[in-house]
């Protein structure tokens, strides 16, 4: 039972002494995610309620299910950017018809992260590369922050999901600006950004909301034209069934899968992070899908959006000091409590105030410092950055993940078919045998034998690499090479054209009069020696296991080891 309801893991060891713990980061984390979740809301194109209602059922589903015990789940901004993005795409008219296929996209969006986690394959999470995230993340922020502005400027601004746009839209309504909401923004700016910088403890985003509320209601400042948030709607959300069409199906596909995969690789790596603060390892992957797609599919049900987990809510509920789960289901009785009764109040928050919480939350998703460390060190990954950032910025966050991931396979294969190709040479006065290039005066390179190593598998991609760079070094030896050993320590595999490939190798070393060596390769690589007929054309007594045994074989073929011999041909008839 535990392997599916992992809630029954923490509350089996749940001691008195968490629970003062659980109930003040429940209450900390509720505080924050009231107003955010109204305010990612308006980001989804959403009424602000609708992230109340997000913050219900699937919090409370994840916190049954879900396997990190201190990441806070609901509403954020990422998925409330690509929810806008996707149905910004499709002609849809008026705002029931765009809950309804919100609805339909969320339970798409939970019904991908379930088969994925059915079937185990939480790992396609993986091509989703650092750059690729830093890159989308850093661009959807700054669309985020533009799309917040005409909120700052108390006027209607045409939405869009590029930049270029946004910035044109907002240009062309900047003479219609409301005063008194641009002073309302940037004063909610101002105190967010200082009380971050004199205290992270001080709850900011509250202080704000509340002052917001009663500068309107004690100052009157709703007859001077102030944009409010207006009436929400008290109670909870009703049950209603996703109306499913296949047509709906077809242009929602794509957006929903990018969400699904976003949004369970958001919950892996802010869950990860904590884990290593924590020093407590509870997390299982394809658990985590299932639980997502859970929360997603059941909260489509009372008309939620999507929701995966948020870095500053995690990290307000990691630095308060929560120790179970038990954490989030208090967040949910703050939000059922608000829902029951504090609705009222809110009809009396300016926008502006919402704008200035997602402007400010949104800006710390821009990762100046990791992108200047790739420009450093690593100008490849730099450049997948700077594609996916550009593309997501002027085209969509959907083409931008599309373009960043293509980007990033292409840079692997490159890698792969061009890998690191070394000439080894003796350390003086040991039996290490090291790049050339590395060691200079301190390797002994002799004329007559040359030492190769080749870092990476040998496949379809690089053996006419390999034998273009085997055969310059070959060549730059003269006449005076006698014999050739290739160190395949770093091979892990070879697939049927590397190994033809290698035969030919071998078969033209042999025409040339030259002894071709392979030594130190690994179990599975040996089976492949063995079973691909590599063995036949290189001859089993020129295979070894460490490249100092090859030199000795070389300099005087009586020069064997019984035990070397014995570990270098055993192929896969036994364990390695």
């Amino acid at each position: 039972m535990r392997q599916f309801l992992p809630f029954l893991d923490w509350l089996s060891i749940y001691k008195k002494a968490y629970l003062p713990k659980d109930l003040i980061a429940g209450i900390i984390v509720g505080i924050v995610l009231v107003p955010q979740g109204m305010a990612y809301a308006m980001v989804a194109g959403l009424p602000p309620v609708y992230g109340l209602y997000a913050s219900l059922f699937p919090v409370l589903i994840y916190a049954l299910l879900g396997t990190s015990r201190k990441i806070g789940i609901g509403p954020v901004a990422m998925d409330s950017l690509l929810v806008a993005a996707g149905l910004a795409t499709l002609t849809i008219t008026g705002l029931e018809n765009y809950i309804a296929l919100v609805a339909v996209l969320t339970f798409m969006v939970g019904g991908i992260q379930f088969v994925l986690g059915s079937f185990r394959m939480g790992f396609l999470v993986n091509f989703l590369s650092k750059p690729v995230i830093s890159g989308f993340t850093s661009a959807a922020a700054l669309i985020i922050i533009m799309s917040q502005l005409k909120h700052l400027l108390g006027t209607s601004v045409i939405g869009s999901n590029r930049f270029h746009e946004l910035i044109i839209n907002v240009l062309d309504k900047v003479g219609d600006t409301s005063l008194i909401d641009l002073a309302t923004g940037i004063m909610g700016i101002m105190l967010l950004v200082g009380f971050k910088k004199w205290n992270k403890n001080i709850p900011g985003i509250l202080i704000i909301v509340i002052l917001g509320i009663l500068g309107v209601y004690l100052f009157g400042l709703d007859e001077q034209n102030i944009r409010l948030v207006g009436e929400v709607p008290s109670g909870f959300p009703t049950f209603t069934l996703p109306h499913l069409n296949m047509d709906d199906i077809k242009k929602l596909g794509p957006i929903a899968l990018a969400l699904a995969l976003v949004g369970y690789l958001e919950a892996i790596s802010i869950g990860k992070t904590l884990e290593e603060k924590s020093k407590e390892e509870t997390i299982r992957p394809n658990q985590e899908l299932l639980a997502l797609g859970t929360s997603n599919i059941l909260g489509s049900f009372f008309q939620a959006y999507p929701v995966t987990a948020s870095f500053s809510r995690s990290a307000i509920n990691h630095e308060s000091g929560a120790k179970t789960n038990l954490a989030s289901i208090f967040s949910v009785v703050l939000v059922v409590l608000t829902l029951l009764f504090l609705t009222p109040l809110f009809q009396y928050l300016p926008n502006a105030v919402l704008a200035s919480i997602i402007m400010v939350s949104v800006f710390g998703l821009i990762d100046f410092t990791y992108a200047k460390n790739l420009w450093d060190t690593r100008r490849d990954e730099f450049i997948v950055l700077l594609i996916t950032f550009l593309i997501t910025l002027f085209m969509g966050i959907t083409q931008g993940i599309l373009v960043g991931v293509l980007a990033s396979l292409l840079l692997l294969v490159y890698r792969t078919s061009n890998p690191h190709f070394a000439v080894l040479g003796n350390i003086k006065n040991s039996d290490y045998y090291k790049n050339v290039n590395r060691f200079g005066d301190e390797v002994i390179v002799r004329k007559d034998l040359l030492i190769v190593r080749f870092d990476s598998q040998i496949y379809f991609g690089n053996a006419s690499f390999f034998k273009r760079e085997l055969t310059k070094h070959i060549q730059a030896k003269g006449d005076g090479l006698k014999g050739i050993v290739l160190n395949a320590e770093a091979i892990s595999y070879i697939d049927a054209s590397g190994a033809q490939m290698l035969i030919n190798v071998i078969h033209e070393a042999h025409k040339r009069g030259l002894r071709f060596y392979i030594a130190g390769a690994i179990g599975p690589t040996r089976d492949i020696i063995f079973n691909s007929g590599i063995i036949n054309a290189l001859q089993m007594e020129y295979l070894f296991v460490k490249t100092k045994e090859a030199v000795a074989f070389f300099d005087d073929p009586n020069n064997v080891s019984a035990i070397g011999s014995r570990i270098a041909y055993e192929n896969n008839k036994k364990n390695d």
